[in-house]
């Protein structure tokens, strides 16, 4: 067993005794703070704020600590709330009904479809398969970062880089057979380029995701937020303005930063092309239902952008613009392209369908949505008690009493990178989001930036494996020892947050929605 192998035993050990603990220590510890803070006499809250800021501490900590699932916990808040008496049933839960979460389903079950009918496989191929990309290995290793980042735009970044995985391992494969051949034997375990690839495509894959508002959970939580406390309305369109910007200024930093420290030893990778051009045929002719699938993907995408280019033509307040919007919002136009695939026959003697009950609902996350929803409720409980504004008022005053835009985006970016970097992304934005909307309102400030900014850092959580689901995937190759991912993620963290989060947000974003 080489000394690779026998390093990433040792971490995973040593990450389960960690987890072990963590989850010990939350399954009790936090019950008991959560009853010492309602024991405790606090000036300024009402009981009914005073009982949830209790609950609260009982919800963030269990989703840090995960005793029990993360979605289990979204939901023990909201039952605790009406318990205790702090909001009625209706009120509690109305949040799981929020049109945000039927936009994510929507997406979820035409992503479902992308994967069924090999589309996300077809796209990664065919861009691999271009003759700007050839068998150099610097160009492979941009295509195959393209090809991630495009498809986790649309797709979950845990199925993107389940879907990447296997082809990067074969690329590695026909790297060590041409270097075979040619008399020379590598170890794919502490071969440079093999890490740097691996890498790439779980950056590649987080990158993507703040391309749209459905590539990634903290985007649709942080326009939630937006809209259920703020009563301000982000489209789709204007999502992508300032996402497109900030994936490819992530993806450039990663893709320096990696090409760097993890270059290929030679000029050409015999066997590459042949490769590619082998998984191409595999795939054969587009069916009927990958046609179907590609068309009910377009009409979705249509919809979702079609009101920002009908306010450019036609003005922002425009009756037409408004119409639009009345019958046609994000949330039905994900459904709309979603239940296509239920109506556009593959086989209509045999009564076959684009996508099968069976397969759509193993394609939702449903314990993303869960906890999507929880995070609303809980964020809606704590403005309907005056909770938010007393933790933003206090927020405030440790900040000096008024601190500016840029203060409030660089403290909140680095409060979201530095949780999702231990605990789930989704999780850390819904612990950190009504915080810095109330906070950015207390200080009289637009609450946008700052959203998108917690946003967009939550996505950048590249030093650990536990961060991100891609992270995780790539490292059980154990072509990536830990030291490396560290040292690159600190790199790719800092540098984003410094370079592109913090200017996109203070200058772009408040240029855009103000």
């Amino acid at each position: 067993m080489n000394k690779i192998n026998q390093e990433a035993l040792a971490v995973k050990r040593a990450e389960q005794v960690f987890d072990r603990r963590r989850r010990t220590i939350g399954l009790f510890g936090a019950p008991i703070l959560a009853l010492l803070v309602f024991f405790t006499p606090i000036d300024g809250l009402t009981l009914e704020a005073h009982k949830l800021l209790s609950i609260m501490v009982l919800v963030a900590l269990w989703w840090i600590t995960e005793p029990v699932p993360i979605p289990v916990t979204s939901l023990i808040g909201p039952t605790l709330a009406v318990i205790t008496g702090v909001v009625p049933v209706s009120m509690a839960f109305a949040a799981f009904a929020n049109p945000m979460i039927f936009l994510f389903m929507g997406g979820f079950i035409l992503a479902k479809a992308m994967m069924t009918h090999g589309i996300d496989k077809r796209f990664a191929y065919w861009l691999l398969s271009r003759s700007w990309v050839g068998s150099n290995p610097r160009r492979i290793f941009l295509a195959t970062g393209l090809a991630a980042a495009l498809c986790s735009g649309w797709v979950s970044n845990t199925a993107t880089a389940a879907m990447m995985f296997p082809i990067c391992l074969g690329l590695l494969a026909s790297i060590k057979e041409m270097f075979a051949v040619n008399g020379r034997q590598i170890d794919l375990h502490d071969y440079k380029y093999a890490t740097g690839l691996m890498l790439m495509t779980a950056y590649a894959c987080s990158i993507g995701g703040v391309l749209t508002p459905i590539g990634t959970p903290p985007n649709l939580i942080m326009l939630g937020f937006l809209d259920q406390m703020t009563d301000i309305q982000v489209s789709f369109f204007e999502w992508m303005t300032w996402g497109l910007i900030a994936m490819v200024a992530y993806f450039v930093i990663a893709y320096v930063v990696l090409i760097r420290m993890f270059p290929a030893d030679v000029e050409k990778i015999d066997g590459a092309e042949t490769f590619i051009q082998n998984k191409l045929k595999e795939l054969g002719s587009w069916t009927r239902a990958q046609k179907n699938t590609v068309f009910c993907f377009a009409v979705a995408v249509v919809l979702w952008i079609l009101p920002g280019i009908l306010s450019i033509v036609y003005g922002s307040g425009t009756p037409i613009l408004k119409m639009y919007n009345r019958l046609f919002p994000e949330a039905a136009a994900a459904m709309i392209g979603a239940l296509l695939l239920f109506l556009l026959p593959v086989d209509f003697k045999k009564r076959e369908f684009t996508l099968s009950w069976k397969d759509a609902k193993d394609g939702i996350e449903w314990g993303t949505l869960i906890l999507f929803g929880g995070g609303l409720a809980m964020g809606g409980m704590m403005y309907k008690t005056g909770l938010s504004k007393w933790v933003g008022d206090a927020i405030i005053a440790m900040m000096g009493g008024s601190p500016s835009p840029i203060a409030m985006v660089a403290i909140f970016s680095v409060m979201a990178l530095l949780l999702s970097e231990l605990t789930s992304h989704t999780a850390a934005t819904n612990m950190i989001g009504p915080l810095a909307i109330t906070a950015a309102v207390s200080a009289g400030i637009s609450p946008i930036p700052v959203s998108v900014a917690i946003a967009l850092s939550a996505s950048l959580g590249f030093m650990l494996p536990v961060s991100t689901p891609p992270n995780a995937i790539v490292y059980a190759s154990g072509y990536i020892p830990i030291t490396k991912m560290i040292r690159t993620g600190v790199y790719i963290d800092v540098i984003g947050i410094a370079c592109v989060t913090i200017p996109l947000c203070i200058y772009f974003v408040s240029w855009v929605t103000g």
